[in-house]
């Protein structure tokens, strides 16, 4: 794909960010690249993404690459403006959408973007997600060699019927099979995604995917309740009484099935749906996300959070490429947080990692909450740490609830 030449300095963060936010970047330092193309929608889903139909000529791969390169490059010199340094990238993760419509050739003109932007530190984690139909040994190979070293696969349920209830576009067994064509072409870490409690789903569905996922040798498993977002296909079939909503009872025992057959097989939750088999397993990118770091998000309806500043790009891709072209950031709209809002957000996030929330980021009435919960059973307190019971993982979202209060 050919390069594009970028607005000057002088306008490359046009939009008024408060200067402050970037002179400090957490580490670790991390960039999302928002892929914003699916060959079909998903019934479940209502991610920022858009099919060829629905763009039509508004947009195109091309000019997305381009308003990526644009906005890569104008990140960097807020950097260097604000801050006097453009910081080192510790993981890469480019999401979406299906990154994997791209192909090999466009995930390796997307990486080279980045690096000719930024310093990618030298143990980066380099992450792509994939829909196991548009993938191949060749891209496996092709990937691997432009540098991504982790790779997510969405397979969601191993059982057809599962599968078509989701309306999703792939084969059963296609996905463990491109487990292993990424193992082959020398990926060492590879993540399988599950979704539980689709209506229709038996507790011998699950099982059939919970023995696919490890029969496909991968070291990492992402297992989500489904949720039911307003406005998906998914919503208005609810709504119209053809499938009934995920029952709550239902969803906690599939979750702990899904625990306890993990488990088994070596593997360790380290975040309420995440887990991860061996030294190194552990999802890097969203472990910045959970556990304080920064990043930015490039590419349309992407969100980013730099020095307690929250910020988030324009939705439509073919807007998104114009205000780039334009020499202007696309960021739709802007919020510093508060210390109360960044309080809040760090203990949501942590206390659901297997580290749990340290008892010195609790104000005392918090932290009394927090010693009732350990009397409920939901919590375990580990020496200055709070973590989650097994009981209390079930439960987390109303146990930080009851933290917080």
């Amino acid at each position: 794909m050919d390069t594009v030449t970028s607005p000057p300095l002088a306008t490359a963060a046009a939009h008024p960010l408060p200067s402050a936010a970037f002179s400090r970047p957490a580490h670790p330092f991390g960039l999302y690249l928002h892929v914003p193309f699916c060959a079909t929608r998903c019934g479940y889903c209502d991610f920022n993404t858009y099919t060829a139909g629905e763009l039509g000529g508004s947009a195109s791969p091309q000019s997305w690459l381009d308003g990526v390169r644009r906005e890569l490059e104008s990140a960097a010199a807020v950097f260097a403006r604000e801050a006097g340094a453009v910081p080192t990238v510790d993981t890469v993760f480019v999401g979406g959408g299906t990154p994997s419509l791209l192909g090999a050739s466009g995930l390796t003109d997307l990486l080279d973007a980045t690096r000719a932007a930024f310093d990618l530190a030298p143990d980066a984690e380099v992450t792509t997600e994939s829909n196991p139909e548009s993938t191949s040994p060749a891209f496996f190979d092709g990937i691997r060699a432009a540098g991504y070293t982790r790779v997510s696969l969405g397979m969601q349920s191993a059982a057809p019927h599962v599968l078509a209830a989701l309306d999703r576009a792939h084969t059963p067994g296609r996905a463990v099979a491109a487990a292993r064509e990424a193992a082959d072409a020398g990926f060492a870490h590879v993540n399988l995604d599950l979704i539980y409690g689709t209506p229709g789903e038996e507790d011998a569905d699950l099982d059939a995917s919970l023995a696919a996922v490890i029969d496909a040798g991968v070291d990492h498993v992402s297992a989500y309740a489904l949720i039911v977002e307003d406005g998906t296909a998914l919503a208005r079939r609810v709504r119209r009484g053809e499938i009934p909503m995920p029952d709550d009872d239902v969803l906690a025992a599939r979750y702990e099935r899904i625990d306890a057959t993990l488990g088994a097989a070596g593997f360790a939750w380290y975040e309420v749906s995440n887990f991860a088999r061996g030294e190194g397993a552990a999802c890097r990118h969203n472990l910045g996300y959970w556990d304080g770091g920064d990043w930015w998000g490039i590419g349309p309806g992407a969100h980013s959070h730099v020095g307690g500043t929250r910020f988030w790009n324009v939705k439509h891709p073919a807007r998104y490429a114009e205000t780039l072209a334009g020499g202007l950031l696309p960021v739709a709209d802007s919020e510093v947080l508060t210390d109360d809002e960044r309080h809040l957000e760090r203990v949501m996030l942590t206390v659901r990692l297997r580290t749990g929330v340290a008892a010195e980021d609790l104000h005392p009435a918090e932290r009394d909450r927090a010693d009732d919960a350990v009397r409920s059973g939901l919590l375990d307190r580990r020496g200055d740490r709070y973590v989650l019971t097994d009981r209390g993982r079930l439960l987390a979202d109303g146990v930080v609830r009851d933290v917080l209060d």
